[in-house]
């Protein structure tokens, strides 16, 4: 008696396996597109809050004006691969606690074409910066020059009254505000610099 030779019948091939595959598609897109908005996110929250010492950007008005005073000092730096002469117009002001003031930093394009920059920032001591607000500046804004071209660029800024009864602030005396101007990622792509650009991020001067 011969025995059943019949082969048992394949399983078909699930559809989960295409299921699994758009999924794992969309956690990896999903990761990319966070890689790219984290950047972002991150300078936005340190402009909201201080951290990292940030100052916080915005319009909010002063509550007030108050006599105690506090020494606000004006830094200036320059990435090599920038061939701007960039300087604060002053070194340093005495501002009345939130009292709105203007400043201004000085830039001039060395080189022989146009070249563009964009701008960071931070405050130092970072205990202070949540107190530093800036209504107008022109950080993270792609700036061009023409060749010896000489340009102004003004910021507004007052320091919270808060920062004098804040126990962890009330030994601050005065406080730093720094620039630091980089080529942009696109003007540094052109002249061959891209990878002594510095760490300033795509972007933030897009």
């Amino acid at each position: 008696m011969k025995q059943s030779t019949q082969q048992a019948p394949r399983p078909k091939q699930p559809r989960g396996n295409a299921v699994l595959a758009l999924s794992l598609f969309g956690v990896i897109a999903g990761m990319v597109g966070l890689s790219f908005a984290a950047v972002p996110l991150y300078r936005a929250f340190c402009a909201a809050t201080g951290y990292g010492g940030t100052p916080k950007i915005g319009p909010a008005a002063s509550p007030g004006v108050i006599a105690q005073t506090i020494a606000v000092r004006f830094n200036a730096d320059t990435n090599p691969t920038l061939p701007w002469r960039f300087l604060p117009e002053q070194n340093e002001v005495h501002v009345k606690l939130g009292d709105e003031q203007v400043a201004f930093y000085h830039a001039r394009n060395l080189d022989s074409g146009p070249v563009t920059g964009v701008a960071t920032y931070n405050v130092t001591p970072e205990k202070a910066a949540k107190y530093f607000h800036k209504t107008a500046c022109f950080c993270f804004n792609e700036q061009t020059l023409a060749p010896n071209q000489e340009m102004q660029f003004p910021l507004s800024f007052w320091v919270d009254p808060a920062i004098a009864s804040d126990p962890s602030t009330a030994d601050v005396n005065t406080i730093t505000l720094s620039y630091t101007f980089f080529r942009s990622l696109d003007d540094a792509a052109r002249s061959g610099a891209l990878a002594k650009a510095g760490p300033h991020v795509g972007p933030l001067v897009r």
